[in-house]
């Protein structure tokens, strides 16, 4: 029987390489908006942090988003972050 391979990613901010099912992905889109890409399907540019609110806030108060993703990240894509990894 063959065995599934389990895709792998890397967090920007930890540098782990996590099941990309643990991480959540953030996306600049084609037209430089900048959304959570629950699915991980979405079009563009993407960079993964782990599902760990101290993650998040270190990810925000470094702007590592910012210069992976080259543009500028609204405080409100990580309150929602935030509130993806409390469910």
């Amino acid at each position: 029987m063959k065995v599934k391979k389990i895709p792998m990613r890397t967090c920007v901010v930890t540098k782990e390489k996590c099941e990309k099912k643990e991480l959540l992905r953030i996306v600049r889109t084609p037209q430089n908006e900048v959304i959570i890409d629950v699915y991980g399907k979405s079009n563009g540019r993407g960079a993964y942090l782990k599902k760990n609110r101290q993650v998040i806030l270190k990810a925000k108060s470094t702007k590592i988003l910012d210069k992976v993703l080259e543009v500028e990240i609204p405080d409100i894509v990580y309150d929602e972050a935030i509130k993806i990894c409390e469910k």
